[in-house]
């Protein structure tokens, strides 16, 4: 939303593909901006201001990515995405080295394009992702405005608790996920293949929202599982 907010200020439309964000090179300029020295300096502060201890780390320091193309329903094929890519590989002597010292790193979902090292915009949910993986993290938990999974988006009395890998794609297939969760859930499925324990989707603006999911029976959002 800070994206297509700071795109709309500098007159440039939002487009989506796949809930994928059509990048040119200017609107990359505030992208990058945004997520790395506007979004991210502000979580940092944030968790400081609770007593945490947390460093901001820009994602194209960690990240080394490639470009990626989107399925546009309306043309029936794949399309361009620009300066859009997805992760490839790391460099996570900063993640590690905070993590050690129980510091909490702030990663900016940017990627260094292989062989350019251009910025490459890359979809969060896909960041942590693949860096839950690469950690061998025991959790991923993706905290956003939504209760969750559900199956009709308006009610929310329709949350889905628990779900299988196996039967995200039939519920991508009937339409129950759709646009921007298409790239969370999948993301999700691709970090339970690599390793992680269990994938959660909880609403982050519910107060001690991580402490209700995690340490409860039912939780309060949505579990993906192997």
């Amino acid at each position: 939303k800070a994206i297509s907010a700071a795109m709309k200020g500098a007159g440039l439309d939002a487009e989506f593909v796949g809930g994928l964000r059509v990048t040119s090179d200017e609107a990359m300029e505030l992208v990058e901006r945004t997520l790395s020295r506007e979004i991210n300096p502000g979580l940092v502060k944030g968790i400081e201001q609770f007593g945490g201890r947390a460093l901001g780390v820009p994602g194209n320091e960690a990240f080394i990515g490639e470009r990626i193309s989107g399925w546009s329903q309306d043309e029936g094929r794949e399309v361009s995405l620009g300066r859009v890519g997805r992760v490839t590989g790391f460099d996570l002597s900063r993640i590690q080295a905070a993590i050690s010292t129980e510091i909490v790193p702030v990663v900016s979902p940017i990627a260094s394009e292989k062989g350019t090292l251009l910025s490459l915009n890359v979809n969060a949910d896909l960041a942590a992702s693949a860096l839950a993986a690469e950690l061998k993290a025991t959790k991923l938990v993706y905290l956003s405005d939504v209760l969750g999974l559900m199956k009709d988006p308006k009610d929310e009395s329709t949350l889905i608790h628990s779900i299988k890998a196996d039967e995200v794609e039939a519920l991508i297939a009937d339409g129950t996920i759709s646009g921007g969760m298409i790239p969370k859930v999948r993301s999700s499925v691709e970090a339970l293949r690599a390793g992680v324990g269990k994938v959660h989707m909880i609403d982050g603006r519910i107060p001690h929202s991580l402490l209700l999911e995690i340490f409860t029976t039912e939780g309060i959002g949505t579990e993906i599982v192997k």
